[in-house]
């Protein structure tokens, strides 16, 4: 199927798949039709809100007094605990007697909004975790809703579900109380003020259709729980000589790194892991205080003396970590983890070619890419806490770099028809295109010193003259030739001296040396995008291995010398067991779907797949309004040049057959694909065509569909002139495609799910409803996500994307808000204000506020926990909550970017792929210790090894069981419009994906359109036309 975002340029690196973050806009008014900071003159629920009076101040761990069960603990012989402070304390209680949505009584207990733990729970509608059907009841357990653990649970009288009360459908909204609530952060710089993430309910979901044998990528780690670790911080200074000059630079990674072992060059060499800046990590004591280390010549390190500092700033004891593991200590020493995983990187670091920012550690095993290319292996590692204990969970990925040849010998391999030096002037443009920029060492001299082409030289060898200046000033100045000098100085006679040397110079001072003398340094990445079609699709192939192969491979690395199990590691008492780690994965159940006329249909048991043929949608939209631009009319290729009737013609029976009543389009244009370099252009196009149609009907167009020739990187200017400007939406498609009669009814139907969803159309949702909810109940989702610019980009802003569902309780429509904000932001500034916008969005739909909100969170780590917790939690709360509005907020993270893969234990239980089927959920050994995580892998892996999506609960105030939890996401993740299958992560995620790329794409035509380089961070750009705020636009 044709995704409507493979048509732009590309993503690039950080753009690639994600960019995170927001800068710009002081306020509300994203949107058109509002303005300033206010909200504008909504007239609905929700105007003229205040924030709430409750403050998180002085608060201890969040749901910190969860009972853990003995499973993730010591065993539990002690006395029974005594209650433990309330959370959140410090706060009178409040005499008010409102009840809010769901019964929770305004007096204040000391947790998140739900009933005291000195009194019984009040008698509420039914709700899940409080008297609910689904048996929740009873003592808390460390989580933000339930009666007091040292109470016995009330006793509840059977209710059947009763319909929703006038409460729940007319609720009344007041102003906001007048203090906010302020984040313990804020407050309390201490760890045991911040937000703890919500702690396992229980010991792992039970619920599955089979189980299945499963090995993980994580390799147990051992350690001596006596052992401390000496932490040290290490500053290193040049000192400039006598009248020398100061460096302009901060010193290297690399060049940190040679400067210290300079100083530790023996034993403790071996004994020592460094980060390459302020950080050493010792299996034993060194020597303190300022010490001088002296660079020679020849080294890729400017020569002279370095001041160097040492000072241990801490003693880390690795039975902290033990304790963590145990369960014994809250926190998580993360000094100590941090220590570990450096010691544990540091002999690949050593051994292997570092690449950019250190992350990966390549190693060249034998794939040639051709033109003088190599397929790269990055061994990329790290430790994790787990339930079996500390493990090291280890990957790899791929990367094409050049190979270290020599310069000339490179040139005949990668420049098509050159055969040698005699024909470097013949290809002299391609030579220079080739060399730029990269570096080389050079053989005329013993020098481990490295440098930079700066391009070719403006004459030959023999024709190169220079000044010789004698260093001691003896001799005076002398003009001599580079062929004389290199024989005179090095011995050396250069073979070549028709040709142009390689320019090394930099700073504006030449520096010329012939390319025979010079070879390229290893590990220098070539971009993908730059490969041709051939060695990017054999590069893929690589990169997606299959399992078992990839399983091989990852065995192989783990048992290398130069992996991770070296001597430097059992130097500090660390040792890795070699084998993967067996755990038994549950694999769940897929759900009944319907489509038009409440038919079932049909899910295919092994890639959990359903087909459209013979079925219509649920909700099929007629389409009485719409257009064809057909861009297509200078093709080079009949192939590629639109068959305009039998399209028309195709699309209609198409969608007729889904149940969308198509009519014949009101304008029909044909035009070129240089209309996509200029917005004016393609915004004059849509209005005339918008004008065109408006004569034959006087009601708005609904779609314009538009054909391509190929991909055009002028796709970004379409969308951001129709989606911002004309407020129509679009479906492009290319015309290769729909020409092509083998596989087109598919291609057709994979269009018109695009179609009616952009309409605003159900094309198909689940038979019954989502089991984990009741009757009463009103269910919001949210999914955020924030998209970085490229790697190499140092002024863009990132773009902050929100969206939420607006129909209940199919779930499957959403609207969608987006913005600006700070370069590499990764906290969603606005995000309160982006909810409540969706709020608004959900109430107008549905006449009643949602009862529960179920967040997904995309694109953080676990180092970014504390921040989602301690500041976008805490905005969403302070904006949405009144005195009597609060729902309860479930907050969930997914992850995709991380390196655990799951790998069948038996051939025979992976299907046709090799891969674990959907559905597959691993919620012990390999997660966290004690945190609410699972690993979920929901979609058929038909090519390479499927990567599961790592689910992490941080804040849980609807009191989700583990089955009720994974079986909800699994559910969710076949109800993504744009296919019949489930995909790889849940949908709020992924429509937050999509969103945020959209937005990336308004900023890159921003930028190419605005002369001021500030316009990309001004939300007027990125504001959605009024016609398309609440429909899915971005599928």
């Amino acid at each position: 199927m044709e995704s409507d975002r493979n048509f732009n340029s590309g993503r690039g690196n950080g753009g690639g798949r994600r960019g995170r973050g927001r800068g710009g806009g002081g306020g509300r008014g994203n949107y058109q039709d509002q303005g300033g900071r206010g909200r504008g003159n909504d007239q609905n629920q929700f105007a003229n809100q205040r924030p709430p009076q409750q403050q998180w101040v002085n608060r201890p761990p969040a749901q910190s007094n969860q009972a853990v069960p003995p499973r993730y603990g010591p065993p539990q012989n002690s006395a029974p605990e005594q209650p433990r402070p309330q959370a959140w304390g410090n706060r009178p209680p409040q005499n008010s007697a409102s009840q809010g949505v769901g019964g929770r009584s305004g007096q204040w207990t000391g947790r998140p909004w739900g009933p005291s733990p000195q009194s019984p729970a009040p008698q509420q509608p039914p709700q899940v975790g409080v008297g609910s059907p689904g048996g929740r009841s009873g003592p808390w357990n460390g989580r933000p809703r339930g009666p007091s653990p040292s109470t016995p649970p009330p006793v509840q009288t059977p209710q059947s579900p009763s319909p929703p009360s006038a409460g729940i459908s007319m609720i009344p909204l007041y102003d906001k109380l007048d203090k906010p609530l302020s984040s313990p952060a804020s407050s309390s710089g201490s760890k045991e003020s911040q937000i703890q993430p919500i702690k396992r309910p229980d010991r792992g979901g039970t619920v599955s259709i089979r189980s299945i044998g499963l090995l993980v990528n994580h390799f147990p780690v051992k350690f001596d729980k006596q052992g401390i670790i000496f932490h040290y911080d290490v500053d290193v200074k040049f000192v400039p000589s006598n009248g020398g000059a100061p460096l302009k630079k901060p010193l290297r990674k690399s060049e940190l790194r040679f400067i210290k072992d300079q100083l530790f060059p023996g034993d403790e060499l071996l004994r020592t892991a460094y980060d390459g800046e302020k950080n050493i990590f010792s299996a034993i004591k060194l020597p303190e205080g300022k010490f001088t280390a002296n660079v020679p010549e020849g080294e890729d390190v400017r020569r002279g003396s370095y001041s160097v500092a040492i000072k241990l700033v801490n003693e880390l004891k690795l039975s902290k970590l033990h304790d963590y593991l145990r369960g014994n200590l809250s926190s998580i020493p993360r000094n100590t983890l941090q220590g570990m995983d450096l010691v544990m990187k540091e002999n690949p670091l050593r051994t292997r070619i570092i690449v950019g920012n250190g992350r990966g550690f390549y190693g060249w095993d034998g794939e040639e890419l051709g033109g003088g290319l190599a397929a790269y292996k990055s061994l990329n590692q790290s430790l994790k806490p787990t339930l079996q204990g500390l493990a090291l969970c280890l990957d790899y990925s791929i990367l094409s770099m050049r190979k270290p040849l020599p310069v000339l010998d490179f040139l005949k391999e990668h420049i098509p028809r050159f055969r040698g030096a005699n024909d470097v002037k013949q290809f002299r443009k391609d030579v220079e295109r080739a060399l730029r920029g990269l570096k080389v060492k050079v053989t005329h001299r013993r020098t481990n010193q490295k440098y930079t082409i700066a391009g070719l030289a403006p004459k030959d060898a023999r024709e190169s003259f220079f000044e010789l200046i004698d260093p001691e000033g003896v001799d005076p100045p002398r003009r001599t030739g580079l062929l004389q000098y290199f024989r005179e100085k090095w011995g050396k006679d250069i073979d070549y001296p028709n040709i142009p040397c390689l320019d090394l110079g930099r700073n504006q001072k030449s520096n010329l040396v012939p390319m025979e003398f010079c070879v390229l340094v290893e590990g220098q990445i070539y971009p993908k995008d730059d490969l041709d079609k051939d060695t990017a699709l054999f590069l893929k192939k690589l990169t997606l291995a299959k399992p078992w192969e990839r399983q091989g491979a990852i065995n192989r690395m783990v048992r290398a010398d130069d992996g991770p199990n070296g001597v430097i590691a059992r130097n500090f008492g660390i040792s890795l067991d070699v084998n993967m780690t067996k755990v038994t994965g549950r694999v769940i159940g897929a759900p009944e779907l319907k489509v038009g006329a409440s038919r079932r249909v049909r899910v295919d048991a092994d890639k959990c797949q359903w087909n459209l043929m013979g079925n219509s949608f649920v909700d099929a939209k007629s389409l009485d309004r719409w257009a064809l631009i057909d861009f297509t009319d200078d093709a080079r290729d009949r192939y590629s040049r639109l068959q305009g009737p039998a399209f028309i013609e195709n699309l209609r029976e198409r969608s007729w057959k889904l149940g969308i009543k198509m009519a014949e389009p009101l304008t029909v244009r044909v035009t070129r694909m240089v209309e996509f370099s200029s917005v004016d252009r393609l915004e004059r196009l849509f209005r005339n065509v918008v004008e065109e149609s408006g004569r034959k009907n006087k009601e708005k167009l609904q779609l314009i569909v538009c054909a391509m020739s190929r991909k055009d990187p002028g796709y970004k200017n379409l969308k951001w002139v129709s989606e911002t400007k004309i407020g129509v939406v679009t479906q492009c498609f290319l015309a290769v495609s729909a020409n092509n009669n083998r596989g087109r009814d598919q291609y057709l139907a994979n269009l018109c799910l695009k179609i009616n969803a952009k309409l605003g159309g159900n094309n198909f949702e689940l038979s019954g409803k989502l089991s984990q909810f009741h009757v009463g109940d009103h269910v919001m989702f949210i999914g955020a996500d924030v998209n970085h610019p490229a790697a190499m980009n140092k002024l863009s802003p990132s773009i902050a994307a929100v969206v939420g569902t607006v129909n209940w309780p199919q779930a499957n429509r959403y609207a969608a808000r987006v913005t600006p904000q700070e370069h590499r932001c990764e906290k969603i500034n606005n995000f309160g204000e982006m909810c409540l916008d969706l709020l608004k969005a959900y109430v107008e739909h549905n006449k009643v506020k949602p009862t529960k909100i179920i967040v997904f969170r995309d694109g953080v780590s676990e180092g970014q926990f504390d921040m989602v917790l301690a500041q976008e939690l805490l905005d969403l709360k302070n904006t949405i909550y009144t005195d009597d509005y609060r729902p309860p907020i479930t907050l969930i993270v997914a992850q995709k970017r991380h390196q655990t893969r799951l790998f069948v234990g038996n051939r025979n239980d992976g299907g046709q792929s090799g891969n674990v089927p959907p559905g597959t959920v691993v919620d012990t050994e390999i997660v966290h210790p004690h945190d609410f995580d699972f690993y979920l892998c929901s979609h058929y892996g038909g090519l390479g090894t499927s990567k599961p999506t790592h689910y992490y609960v941080l804040w849980d105030e609807n009191s989700f069981t583990s089955d009720e939890l994974q079986k909800l996401i699994y559910d969710m993740c076949f109800t993504f419009v744009r296919c019949t299958k489930p995909v790889s992560l849940v949908p709020p995620v992924y429509y937050a994906d999509l969103v945020a790329y959209r937005g990336r794409m308004f900023q890159e035509a921003v930028m190419d359109n605005a002369p001021d380089s500030n316009a990309s961070f001004d939300q007027r750009f990125y504001s959605l036309h009024s016609e398309l705020e609440n429909i899915m636009f971005f599928v």
